[in-house]
């Protein structure tokens, strides 16, 4: 598959996906996952650089990144080659560990002097800490030294780490990231493969469709009901350039100070609070569709582009790393919540077999709390059949057979393009009366190509897949779905899949708009689209999802 330009199709649509599903044709690999360094030693130091923002600003910054002279000996998962790990990145590089290991990070302060100490908070864990000074909260580490921090991981889940220290000014700085504890052992209903009704199917189908495994693990806990088939870590965060701008204004006119020396630190304001961007894991829409590790990017490494099959269920590690609330909202499902802070919630009638987290319309995240939760996406609730099936026995593309397990999915053929495929809808054409309103049959009106001007996002068609469209061509049950032929008696015409940017043979899949319900939220400095938006890109089985570029 070609890859499309993810940035330039926003900016050249800017409102045409809003708050309802969209039928997208995105020719692109994937480029997403719960990328880090692996453990149990991380050798990291604090440093300064800039930061790229889509408004062509570059913004001064403090963060966390890789000791040079130490450097990450393996990166997670295992599936991408191409990581990097500079000595300051925004957040900071993901830790992962597995449950029960002795975890030893060393901490470099490479700050210039005038920054003072700096530390780093680990909530959750029995933190020891040798070498350094004291600190309010924590053993910090003076400028130019080094401090070390021991500890054991408890308990499997996703929580935050970040500075201990002057938090008001260095965490609004960038100082702030995650650590990943996986469980010590896999329960076997997600070592088998998902869904449990036909264990193994997926990696089955995984295995068909030639993908690789981009998961961490199969499991996010020590819990049969917490299998996965693909993850994604999103840290939420704005800031306030003003902060940073003063910041480096001071650091610039105290270069070369002695630390400790009077005179030789920093009174910068962090009140009133104003901000102006932002970020899911460092960066702002566009620029967090873009690559992971993307080289424009060299202190923003992680991006925030989920991407899955119908049928998959996707871990969604979610961190609160600012100062603002931030209430996010997955289009096209709830997000059922696993745990937070590593912090499993169990049944109090049956907690060997039953979780007992909410399903949220928004996963609001609350600065310094971390949760994981799952979303899938199967179709079920469309009524209609976004496979595009045909009943005509002449359909070169064959028709797609749907047999229903005991949940109503098509779980009994993994090598099929529609596995996973909702069974009711199977053969349910869009609309009997394709350019009329939903009264007239429902349950979508189309578009009216006289009215609306296609977008690079707009696909046109309204089936998964690239061969869903011919194979909707021919006249379906109850009615025509679309036809260019007089014998199935309806002159309306569902458009074809591709957009200006695709050609319609390539990728065609949905678009549901990931953003923050908090309307300025999705600004850069106060122009839309921009900040804390993203797509979930649901693709047709026949295209693999390649996390590795």
């Amino acid at each position: 598959m070609r890859p499309i330009n993810m940035k330039n199709a926003i900016l050249m649509t800017r409102l045409l996906l809003a708050s309802v599903v969209a039928v997208a044709v995105l020719t692109a690999t994937a480029y997403a996952a719960a990328p880090g360094i692996t453990g149990p030693t991380f050798n990291l130091t604090a440093q300064q650089a800039y930061l790229s923002q889509p408004d062509g600003e570059s913004v001064y910054s403090w963060g966390y990144g890789c000791d040079p002279a130490h450097p990450p000996t393996a990166y997670a998962p295992a599936a991408i080659t191409t990581g990097f790990c500079n000595p300051m990145q925004v957040p900071g590089p993901t830790l992962i560990v597995t449950e029960g290991q002795t975890v030893t990070v060393n901490l470099l302060n490479g700050l210039p002097a005038a920054a003072g100490n700096t530390s780093i908070l680990f909530p959750g864990f029995t933190v020891t800490a040798t070498g350094g000074v004291a600190g309010l909260l924590a053993q910090e580490a003076a400028p130019a030294g080094s401090v070390t921090y021991t500890f054991t991981a408890t308990t499997p889940g996703t929580r935050a780490y970040y500075s201990g220290t002057q938090q008001d000014l260095q965490i609004e700085m960038g100082l702030y990231g995650a650590i990943i504890v996986l469980p010590a052992s896999i329960p076997a209903a997600c070592a088998a493969g998902l869904p449990v009704n036909a264990a193994g199917n997926n990696a089955a189908a995984q295995a068909h469709w030639g993908e690789a495994d981009f998961r961490l693990a199969p499991a996010a806990y020590d819990h049969p009901e917490s299998c996965y088939d693909r993850e994604y870590l999103f840290q939420f965060s704005e800031m306030d350039p003003n902060i940073h701008f003063q910041a480096l204004a001071q650091v610039t006119a105290k270069a070369g100070c002695v630390a400790g020396a009077a005179g030789c630190s920093l009174n910068v304001p962090t009140e009133p609070y104003h901000p102006a961007y932002f970020m899911i894991n460092g960066r702002s829409m566009p620029d967090d569709m873009d690559p992971n590790y993307a080289v424009e990017y060299p202190h923003q490494p992680y991006n925030g582009n989920p991407h899955m099959h119908p049928g998959e269920m996707v871990l969604l590690r979610i961190i609160g790393q600012g100062r603002w609330q931030h209430p996010f909202h997955e289009h096209a499902n709830h997000v059922r919540i696993l745990g937070r802070d590593g912090n499993l919630i169990l049944s109090a009638t049956n907690p060997a077999t039953n979780l007992a987290g909410p399903a949220f319309f928004t996963t609001t995240t609350t600065p310094g709390l971390a949760m994981d939760g799952i979303f899938y996406y199967t179709g079920r609730g469309l009524n209609w059949d976004m496979y595009g099936h045909s009943s005509s026995s002449a359909d070169p593309n064959g028709k797609l057979i749907c047999t229903p397990d005991v949940n109503g999915y098509n779980t009994g053929a993994p090598t099929a393009i529609n596995y996973f495929e909702w069974c009711q809808d199977h053969d349910k054409p869009l609309q009997v009366a394709p350019f009329g309103d939903v009264g007239s049959g429902g349950p979508v009106t189309l578009p009216d190509p006289n009215i609306l001007t296609n977008g690079a996002w707009f696909g046109g068609s309204p089936y998964l897949g690239p061969d869903a469209t011919l194979r909707a061509t021919g006249c379906m049950p109850s009615g025509t779905l679309q036809s260019n032929s007089p014998n199935c008696g309806a002159s309306g015409v569902t458009p074809p899949s591709g957009t200006i940017a695709n050609n319609p043979s390539q990728e065609a899949g949905f678009a549901f708009m990931w953003h923050s319900h908090n309307e300025r939220e999705i600004t850069t400095n106060n122009i839309f689209p921009g900040g804390m938006m993203m797509m979930m890109l649901v693709d047709s089985r026949e295209f693999g999802i390649d996390e590795s570029k």
